[in-house]
């Protein structure tokens, strides 16, 4: 099927944004609605048309909405620590929220949803395993709860309603533009410590195992999701390789400032031990295949991180 305008929600986030230049480059007209709670305005590329607004705001989203044929739902509050917390500003957000955008998918008559999970639906795992999509999904976290409840919501919405739905699950991505917070994106936290001279601080013993996921890579298997004719269908869309927290820490400071050694804070609620993907069946059924690897990439990121402290000095 060939599509012509798409609806980027938070598209002009940090991976909403790299994802909006690709649908761009593939000649398709694409709308950004984005309420820039974290998202910048300048991230949204040029050709894009870019609204304003919330996705709990019915108008805004009908607004936007208008003349789509495929919708990419990015949109949510992103931190799985900060939703152990703000458990209900949470589900406001990535359940209401998402509810709302597939109310509006099933008005307009679009053809294909794409909703961005998360790892955070999976259970723990063994150390040295992997996780596929047929793995118990009990969330430790209420981001995880959240994510489950949509990608079910979504599969009912589209099947009744007559649109296709492709579920997404994220693993760790990493890259250019991600948004600095205290929560989220452990290699941009270790990235903005070292460049202000600080050591990084590691939660718990640092064994944490993550599957690093390039954000190029993720962009290409959002495209894939659209452009390959799959329905009611979950995948995770990572690497299948695993590294840990301390491994990151020690690439990082070798590459920024030799010598320093990570600090260890007490470990966090919600967060897992072990979480890295298998792969298998994004490769199967939507020839997904994962090209960037942390160590290649990773000079790419801390330059990206240097000119940004540079522009806010």
């Amino acid at each position: 099927m060939c599509y012509e305008r798409a609806l980027v929600t938070g598209g002009a986030g940090f991976i909403g944004s790299h994802l909006t230049e690709r649908l761009l480059s593939e000649g398709l007209q694409v709308v950004v609605l984005d309420n820039l709670s974290v998202g910048k305005r300048e991230n949204v590329p040029s050709g894009a048309e870019f609204l304003q607004g919330d996705v709990q705001d019915r108008e805004a989203v009908a607004q936007a909405m208008a003349g789509v044929d495929a919708v990419f739902h990015l949109a949510a509050r992103v931190s799985i620590r900060a939703s152990v917390a703000g458990f209900y500003e949470d589900a406001q957000t990535n359940l209401m929220g998402t509810l709302n955008v597939l109310r509006a998918c099933a008005a307009q008559h679009v053809n294909k949803f794409v909703y961005a999970s998360s790892m955070a639906v999976y259970a723990d795992a063994p150390a040295g395993s992997t996780v596929s999509e047929t793995y118990t999904t009990t969330p430790i976290s209420p981001y995880g709860v959240a994510k489950l409840a949509c990608e079910r919501y979504a599969m009912l919405v589209a099947a009744e309603s007559g649109f296709r739905a492709v579920a997404l699950r994220f693993f760790n991505t990493f890259g250019p533009r991600q948004t600095f917070t205290p929560y989220v994106g452990v290699i941009t936290i270790f990235i903005q410590r070292l460049l202000r001279g600080e050591p990084p601080v590691i939660f718990g013993d640092g064994e944490q195992r993550r599957d690093f996921v390039y954000v190029g890579d993720i962009v290409e298997g959002a495209f894939r999701a659209l452009v390959t004719d799959v329905d009611g269908e979950v995948f995770n869309i990572g690497t299948g390789l695993g590294t840990t927290v301390n491994q990151v820490a020690a690439l990082l400071c070798a590459r920024i400032r030799p010598g320093v050694v990570p600090l260890h804070a007490p470990e966090h609620a919600g967060e897992l031990r072990s979480s890295v993907a298998d792969i298998g069946k994004a490769r199967r059924m939507l020839g997904y295949e994962p090209h960037g690897r942390l160590e290649d990439q990773i000079d790419e990121i801390i330059a990206w991180n240097r000119g940004m402290a540079a522009h806010e000095h």
